[in-house]
């Protein structure tokens, strides 16, 4: 089983999926691969630090999240080696060539990013906004193997077929109840080590959320203790992640979600209505 997230910016790992992916290694150990793939520089995200001081601290975070996660890690590279910029992500041909590279490379099984916005009224993130879109824009194209040969030259007379993964969307906090929820997993029994993952990103949590949430009054943890109890507000009691699942790629069935994925809540997941839609997309 491998599984691949895809999202704008370091720690929105922890604080959407994180929790899922370590029920998913701790059921299955070995045969279990993960991978986080961010697509922004991170150096936007701070308040008195230098942009480049900020990138370099957030990339070390994140490489410490994965240490204590077990699960791998790398930044979005487009084909001229750069990482996107953070806050003005805009979809390209070279975002989604690297994005198509790296998932036909990875060929997970299943994929997570962020949620294309319905609803107008929504609250917003670009960098959110334009992972979501990009990743729906290629997923067509993830078993077409000529598609972004211009920008990753192949051998065009030696097509590779590729795996089709099932495609799910995170829950963005941004969008509040726009969000569609089909799925909740019960993460109650790896939440300390989801604070710990998240914990490792002490310039976000400790210096720039609470000062970019202004006007409202945000906690700054002081430890670890802190953090747990101050992540419980964002997490509820029991911890549960949330996601929806989309046509995008390979269309499940709810059978295969059920058996695949761990710690799916039945009670506060919203599986009527999921199983009658993959029914309805599979022309059952």
């Amino acid at each position: 089983m491998k599984a691949l997230f895809l999202h704008a910016h370091f720690d929105d790992y922890e604080f959407t999926a994180a929790g899922t992916f370590e029920l998913w290694k701790r059921a299955l150990g070995k045969d279990f691969r993960a991978r986080v793939i961010i697509c922004t520089d991170g150096r936007a995200g701070h308040q008195f630090r230098t942009r480049e001081e900020t990138g370099r601290m957030r990339l070390a975070e994140q490489e410490e999240s994965a240490r204590i996660g077990g699960y791998e890690f790398k930044p979005l590279r487009l084909r001229d080696g750069s990482i996107p910029r953070e806050a003005c992500l805009s979809i390209s041909t070279d975002l989604l060539a690297a994005l198509w590279k790296e998932i036909r490379e990875f060929e997970p099984d299943y994929l997570f990013c962020p949620p294309v916005i319905p609803d107008p009224l929504a609250g917003v993130h670009i960098d959110h906004i334009s992972v979501g879109e990009a990743v729906r824009k290629v997923a067509y194209m993830i078993n077409v193997p000529h598609a972004f040969t211009p920008e990753y030259p192949a051998d065009e007379t030696k097509p590779a077929l590729c795996k089709v993964p099932v495609i799910i969307n995170c829950f963005d906090a941004y969008m509040k109840t726009s969000n569609l929820i089909d799925l909740a997993v019960d993460i109650e029994p790896v939440y300390p080590k989801v604070c710990e993952m998240a914990y490792c990103h002490k310039s976000q949590i400790v210096e720039w959320l609470p000062w970019v949430s202004s006007p409202q009054i945000l906690e700054a943890p002081r430890s670890l203790a802190e953090w747990q109890r101050i992540l419980r507000k964002k997490f509820g009691s029991p911890a549960r992640e949330y996601f929806t699942v989309t046509a995008w790629g390979t269309v499940p069935t709810l059978e295969q979600l059920l058996r695949d994925i761990p710690g799916i809540d039945r009670g506060a997941s919203g599986l009527e209505q999921l199983g009658k839609r993959l029914t309805a997309w599979t022309g059952g």
